[in-house]
C-alpha cells in the first residue's frame, strides 16, 4: 500500500498482512481519508485514497469489513482515474456550509459516472481535497498534448472486485453527464436571476448572519495548513483509515509516553432569556474577560415560549441570538462558528478561534427532551461532544424541571440526560458515547435547583448582608450534590454573587409578582475531569432583558496534545511486540455467569444483571454480541447488552450490563403473550469461538400497552386475570369476536376511567397540568394500583396522574382513533361536520373513549382562568396521542392532526350530554 498523509507510511501490524500489503506497495506518497458513499439513502463506510505513479493520479475506493484486523479485511472497489473528464464538486447544503464543524459532502463525476461522499470535517479532509483538485488542475494544464494513459492501472483493476468497471460498480448511482451539466446550468442561472431580489428584500439580521458565516469559514479555509491529526485519525491512518484494534489498546494505554499537557481557556456561559428576544448587547456578558478565550460555549434557556416553537421546534428567534452572540465577543480574535444545536428553547452556540478549528474533529450532536412523557422539549438538554488534540470533550446544556419542590423531577432529569444522550462514533462498529465516557465533561443551563427552608424575607436579607456561604447552605443543588444523588465527580467553583433569578424583566428588582418567588441559583456551571482550574464565576447584572440574570465562568484546561516523534518512537515499539506475538494464538474468555433470570419486569420500570468477562488467554481480545442466523439484531428489542463490544487486554475483564426494559413498542406482544422474556445472546470472540447467555424472565401483564378492546373485556384488573385469560381476551378483542350475552363489554376501560376520574376531582384547577411531568417513582406506584386494583384511590400528585394519562394513551398499540381513519381525517381536518362524522363511526370502545376524554377536556377549559389552559397547550398534547400516524409525521401532518381535534375541544349540544355522564 501507498503512504499515508504525506508523513506517516503504512507499516503492518503482522506477517498476514504484510503479505497482502505489498501487493499495493507504490513508491510515491499519497493521501487518504475515511468516508461515506451516499446511495438511496443506504450509507456504506469507504476508504478513499489518492494514488499517485510519475505525473498520473487515481482515486483508489475500498470497503472493509466491520473491526477489520488483516489485510484480507481490506478490499479494493474501484479506481477513478482523474482525467480531464474527472471532476470532484462541494454539494453541501447551504445550512451545512455555514457551520464549520459540519462533514463535507462531495460529487464525483467521470464521463457518465457520479458518485457521492460525505468526508468528515477536519484538515484531514481538507488537504486530501486540495491535493485531489491539484491533481486534477496539473492535468488540466496538460491537456490535450500531454493526455495520461493510465496503464500502470492494470494491474489493480485485476485486484479489485472481477474487474467490473466503474460504470458497473455504480451503475444505479449514475446520471447522465451531460444532464447533470444542464441541470446545473440551470440551477445557477435561475439562482444568479434571482439573487439580486433576494439581496434586497433580505432582513438586515440574515444579511449580517450571512457576511458573519462566509467571512469565518473563507478565513478558515484559507489558514488551515496540513496539521498532525488527531488521536482518532492517528489511530486510524497506519491500516489504511482502519483502526486496527490490537494497536489501538495499546497506544491508548501509554497516552501518556506521546503526549503533553497544554492549557487552553473555555468561556462557558448560560443565560435563561424568558423567551425575550434580545434588546442590549451582550458584550459585558461575553467579553467580560482580560484577554480573549480560546472557546465560547454560550447556552441559552427559554428562546422562544411560544406553542408554535414547542409544536414545531422551529423559532426565528434563532437567528436573532446567534447574531446578538457573534456581536458580543471578545472584539481581540477571530472567531468561527463550529456547531449549533437547539431543541425548542434550550440553544447552544460553540465558537473557537478560527485558528484552533482545525483541531477539532469527531464532532456530534444529540438532543435530549426530558418534559411531559420523558420526551416534550419545553424541558431537556442539547449536548456536543467533539475531539480537541487528544482529549474528548463533551458540553450539556440542560433545562431542568421548574418549582421548589420538584427537587427530586430534576434529579431524575439529570439522570435521564445521562443516560439518553448517546453520541454515534465515526467508526460504526463502535457503541455509543456516553456523556460520561469523556476527558472533560462541562455542564451548564437553568437546572432550577432552589433556595429551600428559608423564608423570602429571610433569603433577602442574606442577600443584603452579601452573607452568601450562609444561602448557599440551603441551596438544593449542594444538598444534592453532598448526598451524591446527583452530579457526583462533578465540581462548581465557589459562589459569591447574589441569586440570579427572579427578578422583574428590565430592572434589578427581586420579583414583585403576586408569586413573589424565592431568589436562587438556578443558573449554575459545573465541570467533571483533571486538569481543570476555574479563573472566575459571575452573573452580570447590568443585563436586564430576562428575569434571570446571566452567568459565566472561565475555565483553563489542560488538554493533551500529541508529540509527534514521541508518537512514532510508541507506535513502532508497540508494533514491533505485536508482529513478535504468534499469529495462531487463539483468544478465549471466562464469563462469570451464563444463565439470567428477570423476575417480575414491569411496564417501563429497568432491571440489570452483570457479567464479568475476563480475559484468561494469551493475547488481547475483541468481543462483540452478534445476531443469531436470520435474525437483524443481536437481542430482542426489550433486551440490551452494554457494552456491546469492545476489547481486552490479556489478563484484564469488563463487566457488561445486561439491560432489561419493555417500553411501548415491546409491551403490546408481551401483554398478549405473542412474546415471551425469552433470548439467547452470542458473545463473539473475533478469531475465537462463541458463548452463549441464556436470558428469561417473566413479565407482568400491564395495562398500559394493552388494547382498548381488550382492556374493554376485562372485568378485573390486569394481574389479578389468569395469563391464559388475558392471551384468549385479547385474541379475541383483535378478531373482534364477542358473545354479547356473555361478554358485554364495559363502555370504557376502567383504568381510564380512575385517571381521568382522579383528574377530574383534584386537578380541575392545577396550573401546568400536562405540561409539568410527574415523577418516575410515582408514576410506577399508579401503574401498580391500575393494574393490581390494590388501591381504591390513585396514589401521587396531580402532574403524576396527568402524565400517567398520557403514557397510557401513547402506549396503546391502536390509538384512540384507528390507524386506518388516519387519512380521512387530515383529508376532512377543515371541516368540523365531517371530522365528527368520522368519529361516529369509530369502533365503540373507540368512540367512546374518544368522546369521554374530549368532554373531560373540555371540562378543563372552563377553568382556564384558574388552570391556565387553553386550546392551544391542549390541542397539540392530545391530538398526537389520540390521532397517531402509522409512519412519520411531517409538518403538514401534524397541523392537520392538531386542526382536526381543536374542533372537538369546542362544545356542542351533544357533547353537553356527554359531560353530564363524566360528572355522574
Amino acid at each position: 500500500m501507498p503512504s499515508f498523509n504525506g508523513k506517516r507510511r503504512f507499516q503492518c501490524v503482522n506477517p498476514v498482512v504484510s503479505a497482502r500489503c505489498r501487493q499495493f506497495i507504490l513508491s510515491s506518497p499519497t493521501h487518504a481519508v475515511e468516508c461515506v458513499s451516499l446511495l438511496n439513502d443506504v450509507r456504506e463506510s469507504k476508504l478513499i485514497g489518492l494514488v499517485q505513479q510519475n505525473n498520473e493520479h487515481a482515486l483508489f475506493i475500498y470497503s472493509h469489513r466491520r473491526m477489520a484486523i488483516t489485510g484480507d479485511d481490506v478490499r479494493l472497489d474501484e479506481i477513478i482515474p482523474i482525467s480531464y473528464d474527472f471532476s470532484v464538486v462541494e454539494v453541501s447544503s447551504p445550512d451545512e456550509l455555514a457551520v464549520v464543524g459540519a462533514d463535507t459532502r462531495v460529487r464525483v463525476t467521470f464521463f457518465e459516472e457520479e458518485l457521492e461522499l460525505k468526508l468528515p470535517f477536519g484538515s484531514q479532509t481538507r488537504l486530501f481535497l486540495s491535493e485531489v483538485n491539484r491533481a486534477w488542475s496539473d492535468v488540466c494544464e496538460q491537456y490535450p498534448k500531454d493526455e495520461p494513459k493510465f496503464d500502470w492501472l492494470t494491474k489493480y483493476r485485476k485486484m479489485s472486485k472481477g474487474a467490473r468497471s466503474l460504470r458497473k460498480s455504480i451503475a444505479s448511482t449514475t446520471v447522465k453527464m451531460s444532464q447533470m451539466k444542464k441541470s446545473e446550468r440551470a440551477h445557477a442561472a435561475n439562482n444568479s436571476g434571482h439573487k439580486k431580489e433576494d439581496e434586497r428584500t433580505r432582513d438586515s439580521v440574515h444579511d449580517s448572519q450571512e457576511r458573519v458565516k462566509s467571512e469565518v469559514r473563507d478565513d478558515l479555509i484559507r489558514n488551515s495548513q496540513p496539521i498532525l491529526a488527531n488521536k482518532s485519525q492517528m489511530l486510524g491512518m497506519p491500516q489504511f483509515g482502519l483502526r486496527d484494534n490490537l494497536i489501538k489498546c495499546e497506544l491508548l494505554k501509554n497516552e501518556d509516553a506521546y503526549t503533553y499537557i497544554k492549557t487552553y481557556s473555555f468561556f462557558l456561559g448560560t443565560y435563561n432569556v424568558n423567551g425575550q428576544n434580545p434588546k442590549e448587547s451582550l458584550s459585558p456578558w461575553l467579553a467580560s474577560t482580560a484577554t480573549p478565550p480560546d472557546f465560547y460555549l454560550v447556552g441559552f434557556q427559554e428562546l422562544d415560549l411560544s406553542k408554535e416553537a414547542f409544536l414545531f421546534n422551529d423559532t426565528p428567534k434563532e437567528p436573532e441570538w446567534m447574531l446578538a452572540v457573534y456581536k458580543g465577543l471578545h472584539p481581540g480574535a477571530k472567531y468561527a462558528l463550529v456547531k449549533l444545536v437547539r431543541l425548542v428553547g434550550i440553544m447552544l452556540l460553540f465558537y473557537v478561534k478560527a485558528e484552533h478549528a482545525a483541531h477539532i474533529s469527531e464532532m456530534e450532536v444529540e438532543t435530549v427532551g426530558t418534559g411531559v412523557m420523558g420526551r416534550m422539549g419545553n424541558k431537556g438538554a442539547v449536548a456536543v461532544r467533539f475531539q480537541f488534540h487528544n482529549s474528548d470533550i463533551c458540553v450539556v446544556n440542560s433545562h431542568l424541571a421548574a418549582h421548589t419542590e420538584e427537587f427530586e423531577r430534576r434529579n431524575q432529569d439529570f439522570k435521564d440526560i445521562c443516560r439518553r444522550i448517546q453520541f454515534r462514533q465515526d467508526d460504526p462498529t463502535l457503541p455509543p458515547l456516553t456523556i460520561m465516557k469523556h476527558n472533560v465533561v462541562l455542564w451548564l443551563g437553568d437546572l432550577n435547583y432552589r433556595i429551600s427552608d428559608l423564608e423570602v424575607d429571610h433569603v433577602k436579607d442574606l442577600i443584603a448582608k452579601k452573607d452568601f456561604e450562609a444561602l448557599y447552605n440551603h441551596d438544593q443543588l449542594k444538598q444534592q450534590m453532598d448526598e451524591e444523588v446527583v452530579f457526583v465527580g462533578f465540581t462548581e467553583g465557589e459562589i459569591d454573587f447574589q441569586p440570579t433569578y427572579k427578578y422583574d424583566t428590565g430592572s434589578d428588582q427581586w420579583d414583585t409578582s403576586e408569586k413573589c418567588r424565592v431568589p436562587a441559583w438556578c443558573d449554575r456551571i459545573l465541570w467533571r475531569g483533571k486538569n481543570i482550574k476555574q479563573l472566575h464565576y459571575q452573573s452580570h447584572m447590568t443585563l436586564k432583558t430576562s428575569d434571570h440574570k446571566p452567568v459565566s465562568s472561565l475555565l483553563e484546561i489542560g488538554i493533551k496534545v500529541v508529540n509527534e516523534e514521541s508518537y512514532k518512537r510508541k507506535f513502532e515499539e508497540i508494533v514491533r511486540h505485536i508482529d513478535r506475538m504468534e499469529n495462531d494464538c487463539i483468544p478465549s474468555v471466562t464469563l462469570s455467569q451464563r444463565e439470567f433470570l428477570f423476575q417480575d419486569v414491569k411496564f417501563m420500570q429497568h432491571q440489570a444483571k452483570t457479567v464479568t468477562v475476563y480475559n484468561d488467554g494469551q493475547v488481547p481480545c475483541q468481543f462483540e454480541f452478534i445476531p443469531k442466523l436470520e435474525e437483524p439484531t443481536y437481542c430482542k428489542p426489550w433486551l440490551t447488552a452494554n457494552p456491546a463490544k469492545g476489547f481486552l487486554a490479556q489478563g484484564a475483564n469488563v463487566d457488561i450490563d445486561l439491560e432489561v426494559f419493555v417500553n411501548r413498542s415491546t409491551a403490546p406482544e408481551l401483554n398478549s403473550g405473542q412474546q415471551q422474556l425469552e433470548d439467547i445472546l452470542v458473545l463473539h470472540l473475533d478469531r475465537g469461538k462463541d458463548y452463549f447467555i441464556s436470558v428469561t424472565g417473566n413479565y407482568l401483564p400491564s395495562c398500559f400497552g394493552s388494547s382498548l378492546s381488550t382492556l374493554c373485556l376485562l372485568r378485573e384488573p390486569i394481574q389479578d386475570m389468569p395469563l391464559e385469560t388475558v392471551r384468549e381476551l385479547s385474541m379475541k378483542s383483535n378478531s373482534q369476536e364477542s358473545n354479547p350475552e356473555t361478554e358485554k363489554p364495559q363502555e370504557i376501560p376502567k383504568e381510564i376511567w380512575m385517571m381521568v376520574d382522579h383528574l377530574f376531582r383534584y386537578a380541575r384547577k392545577q396550573e401546568e397540568l400536562f405540561q409539568q411531568p410527574g415523577l418516575r417513582s410515582e408514576f410506577e406506584e399508579i401503574r401498580d394500583c391500575l393494574d393490581t386494583g390494590s388501591l381504591d384511590t390513585l396514589p401521587g400528585s396531580n402532574h403524576s396522574v396527568a402524565e400517567a394519562l398520557l403514557l397510557f394513551l401513547d402506549a396503546l398499540p391502536e390509538p384512540v382513533i384507528p390507524f386506518s381513519f388516519y387519512p380521512q381525517c387530515l383529508d376532512c381536518s377543515s371541516d368540523s361536520s365531517q371530522c365528527r362524522q368520522i368519529i361516529s363511526v369509530l369502533p365503540q370502545c373507540h368512540k367512546n373513549v374518544f368522546n369521554y376524554l374530549t368532554a373531560f377536556l373540555q371540562e378543563l377549559l372552563k377553568h382556564s382562568a384558574h388552570n391556565r389552559l387553553d386550546v392551544s397547550i391542549l390541542a397539540p398534547i392530545f391530538a398526537g396521542l389520540l390521532l397517531r400516524s402509522p409512519t412519520k409525521q411531517d409538518l403538514t401532518e401534524k397541523r392537520k392532526v392538531k386542526e382536526f381535534f381543536q374542533h372537538f375541544l369546542v362544545q356542542t349540544t351533544s357533547d353537553r350530554d356527554i359531560d353530564d355522564k363524566l360528572q355522574e
